[in-house]
């Protein structure tokens, strides 16, 4: 039957804890975790290593062109993104009267990206849509946060 557990046979007690078998993952020795942390702190200390002063850190590209796209037709991923950012995008692009098409996808759920469809009519490309589409969000959130900040200074001075 499935969500049952098998019952190992031979054996009438349960276990204490105290006679538990211990993880099979390697202990640790909690004086080379020190000596390690004082090696460390040694070589920031002369200089040797200096943390977040030379070392920049590498911008990830958050959006790529998926294979087999046209000028017309392109599949975008956006890493790090959900149906927040697809839903709306979605929306602003299909207002466009040069876009033919335009859906949004997550994957998988446990992956955090969002891919999203872009088909167009001759004239303009999915690329230049989705940079219109994004530029015109962007500025309807800053319409929506212009009016929240004013309706909140209304509220607050009365």
């Amino acid at each position: 039957m499935p969500g049952r557990t098998s019952v190992r046979r031979g054996s009438a007690e349960d276990t204490e804890m105290e006679d538990a078998p211990t993880s099979h993952q390697p202990t640790v020795d909690d004086e080379e975790v020190e000596q390690e942390n004082e090696a460390e702190e040694a070589q920031y200390a002369e200089g040797d290593a200096v943390y977040g002063e030379d070392e920049e850190e590498e911008e990830v590209q958050r959006v790529k062109i998926l294979p087999g796209s046209t000028p017309t037709a392109a599949s975008f991923e956006f890493l790090e993104e959900g149906h927040t950012l697809g839903n709306a995008l979605r929306y602003i692009i299909m207002k466009n009267p040069e876009v033919e098409f335009c859906a949004y996808a997550i994957p998988h759920p446990s992956e955090p990206k969002m891919n999203i469809r872009i088909q167009t009519y001759e004239g303009t490309t999915a690329i230049e849509a989705l940079e219109k589409g994004l530029k015109d969000l962007q500025d309807l959130c800053d319409v929506v946060a212009t009016k929240f900040w004013t309706a909140r200074e209304e509220f607050s001075s009365a």
